[in-house]
């Protein structure tokens, strides 16, 4: 018998990914399951993207890119960075991965060794732990209630913080949650930064342009932080470029050096084609996103209106992303029957089962009391989908 590592071993698989896996299995065996599991668009890549990818074929970039990206696209992205977020990073302090994942591995395999310390909030998008994990690193959680809008505070993150501590990971938008932390309370978490400069934040924006109020914030803005900060972004989301797999990363010379260093060891530079299609991205006035920023907006609203009929069920009002993440706790000891729903797994399995509903566990997030309900798909969908949850859950007795 084969025996793998402990690393393998100790690693959890993806709840989003295990879930959308049991739904696919389900579907191709003839059930109408409706997945709301994956944190994927339902828009098609728009159509000046693509058109850019067919002009990079026919100028022949098929060949092995530059580790970091090519120069022109991290000109682009630098671009980018300073019109849309004020942060000045020079191409030499930007390095291109295949999918923001990989540029998050790649700067916490950059800096964390065997035993230290990484601070968490939670709800946490479900990789963060893994990859710390795999690092050697200690993951260190601070909880984040649906009373507090699931955002952590400024004596929260300064409480957790030891001479252990190293990195800091947070998303904003946040997924699972569709939290987004303002300016000031941005200022605050710097405000802690200030007070330890050796500790590095990696700042996750993948959701930048999902937004329905309000200007994006970004951490790195605060100048006397602004080496402490790595700017974590890409293409899937706001894009609709989920299959192009696209990342990359805004950081200190150091850091960045060390990112491509990694990287030259694991899969040297992304696809060359995704890259000549990421510049007409970067290129691209955020203005051109409304339409779809709406159209989430709306979706959260119809998902939401739902939420707030069911009894028991406890939900926030995102104001970006595309996610909602009730709190189900409520449902926790009622029976299906013989058939006890322990915690959010019970749960889901049970919806999926009676539903037909593929939805997330939030254990995998750090927040055992909530589930993930994605809501990028069409109003269709997500009506019969809720009208599903309703019936399902009421049938439940205690």
């Amino acid at each position: 018998m084969i025996e793998l590592s402990e690393r393998l071993n100790a690693m959890e698989e993806s709840a989003t990914l295990a879930m959308a896996r049991l739904s696919r299995e389900l579907k191709a065996q003839g059930k109408d399951i409706i997945s709301l599991s994956l944190g994927e668009p339902d828009f098609n890549t728009p159509q000046f993207i693509k058109d850019a990818a067919v002009v990079g074929l026919e100028q022949n970039f098929t060949t092995y890119t530059p580790v970091s990206g090519y120069d022109d696209l991290r000109e682009r992205i630098s671009h980018k960075f300073m019109r849309d977020n004020g942060l000045n990073y020079p191409k030499e302090q930007i390095v291109v991965s295949t999918g923001a994942k990989q540029s998050i591995a790649n700067v916490v395999l950059s800096l964390i060794n065997p035993g230290d310390e990484v601070i968490i909030p939670a709800p946490y998008w479900v990789s963060y732990i893994e990859i710390v994990k795999m690092a050697g690193g200690i993951p260190v959680v601070i909880h984040a209630g649906i009373e507090q809008d699931f955002k952590i505070n400024a004596a929260q993150f300064e409480s957790a913080i030891t001479s252990k501590t190293k990195l800091f990971i947070f998303s904003s938008p946040c997924n699972p949650t569709g939290s987004v932390y303002t300016k000031e309370e941005l200022r605050g978490l710097a405000e802690v930064l200030v007070k330890h400069p050796n500790i590095i934040a990696l700042s996750d924006e993948i959701y930048e342009h999902i937004r329905f109020e309000g200007e994006h914030a970004s951490l790195a803005q605060f100048s006397e932080i602004f080496d402490q900060v790595v700017t974590v972004n890409g293409v899937s989301k706001a894009w609709a470029m989920t299959g192009w797999r696209l990342g990359y990363i805004g950081a200190s010379k150091q850091i960045a050096d060390a990112c491509n260093k990694i990287q030259g060891q694991f899969t040297s530079g992304t696809s060359s084609i995704t890259q000549r299609a990421a510049i007409a991205a970067m290129d691209a006035d955020p203005s051109v996103l409304k339409e779809m920023v709406e159209t989430f907006h709306k979706r959260r609203d119809l998902v939401l209106s739902y939420l707030n009929k069911i009894p028991g069920v406890k939900c926030n009002v995102p104001t970006g992303a595309f996610y909602l993440f009730p709190d189900v706790s409520a449902y926790f000891g009622t029976k299906d029957g013989d058939q006890v729903i322990q915690d959010g797994d019970d749960l889901c399995m049970y919806l999926l089962r009676e539903g037909n509903i593929a939805l997330v566990d939030g254990k995998g997030f750090g927040a055992p009391n909530c589930i993930r309900i994605s809501y990028a798909a069409s109003e269709e969908q997500l009506m019969k989908a809720m009208e599903r949850l309703t019936a399902a859950l009421a049938k439940l007795s205690r």
